[in-house]
């Protein structure tokens, strides 16, 4: 990591240049001689992440950092391929857009209507799959990404308080500041009330990075006009881009990018444009006793920057039952005022 990047994040806890470049020190020390073997996923701005996930504690971040170490060996995030997923993929509930934000960020369109499965491995699988492919198309200067979240057809019922509790999982410990931005587009009115529920639960910095843009509402629409280009943003989200998602064209941009992957992932290579390459060799983990390396005294709870903890969305599962209900009572009450209307 440059002194540059780090001076560009040097607000975090009020930490000098050299000051985060000691702690990125520290932990690679504390991981061991597992950083030595995975230089990608050890180095500099890889570390930051977890840092800053981890409000720049060295031991939590090294902790944080080892189960990511042992869930890719064991998950294999690296080896999921398009044939793996394709039928996750087919209504277009998560996809990668083929534009950027004017940052040239990469830009997951996601769209909780068009759930299409019941699997909720599939699912996850699915999600590790986009998280992936878009870390990947990741530019050298980038290392967010911009979550387009669509409303269209989205309910109480599209809510699974355990499909959430995995995502929030999966999202906070392993993919730890990643997020940019988040928008939220034409969200109903019960969705708002589900939100509240859960910002408790989130970092004051992770909910100041979700944005709840209406259509309707030329204030927050501003949001859309400063952060894409129009004429490359779908219609969906007030652009004038009427494309919309394709999956034939979808599925042969993934095919295409997995060959990419699997080039890289066949000549070893550490460096961009596939960061987290590196782990395709997992023979080398293997060899390696990754339970020696953890701390087994540190029992702390771990709070990302990004998501809700699993143990805290529990807390969650009574509330949203209840307001599932709450929202028939609505629906109920809502029916009898169109037909007074009429």
């Amino acid at each position: 990591m440059s002194l540059h990047q780090l001076k560009g994040s040097a607000k975090d806890k009020s930490l000098l240049p050299e000051e985060q470049q000691a702690k990125i020190d520290d932990v690679r020390k504390l991981i061991g001689p597992i950083a030595d073997k995975l230089p990608v996923l050890c180095s500099d701005a890889s570390i930051s992440r977890y840092l800053r996930a981890r409000n720049w504690s060295t031991k939590k971040a090294s902790k944080m950092l080892k189960e990511t170490l042992k869930w890719r060996l064991q998950y294999k995030p690296e080896k999921i391929r398009w044939e793996d997923i394709a039928h996750e993929a087919e209504t277009g509930k998560i996809y990668r857009a083929n534009y950027c934000d004017k940052l040239g960020r990469p830009v997951l369109v996601m769209r909780p209507g068009f759930q299409n499965t019941n699997s909720t491995s599939g699912q996850i699988k699915y999600l590790v799959y986009c998280m992936e492919n878009a870390i990947m198309n990741l530019t050298q200067d980038q290392e967010q990404m911009v979550w387009l979240v669509d409303f269209q057809r989205w309910g109480m019922s599209s809510i699974s308080v355990k499909v959430t509790r995995e995502t929030a999982h999966i999202l906070q410990n392993h993919y730890p500041e990643r997020l940019g931005l988040g928008i939220l587009y034409n969200p109903p009115k019960i969705f708002e009330s589900f939100w509240t529920i859960v910002k408790p639960f989130l970092e004051p910095k992770t909910y100041k990075k979700v944005k709840f843009v209406y259509s309707d509402d030329p204030k927050s629409q501003k949001i859309i006009e400063e952060v894409f280009d129009l004429d490359k943003l779908d219609v969906a989200f007030g652009g004038r881009n009427t494309a919309g998602f394709d999956y034939q064209a979808y599925a042969q941009q993934m095919k295409e990018d997995d060959i990419k992957k699997s080039n890289v992932l066949d000549s070893s290579c550490t460096s961009p444009p596939y960061p987290s390459s590196v782990l395709s060799k997992s023979h080398q983990l293997e060899s390696l006793d990754l339970d020696h390396y953890s701390n087994a005294s540190d029992k702390v709870g771990l709070l990302s920057g990004d998501e809700a903890t699993p143990s805290n969305l529990e807390h969650i599962d009574e509330k949203t039952r209840k307001l599932s209900l709450g929202c028939k009572d609505v629906a109920v009450g809502e029916a009898a005022i169109a037909k007074q209307v009429q």
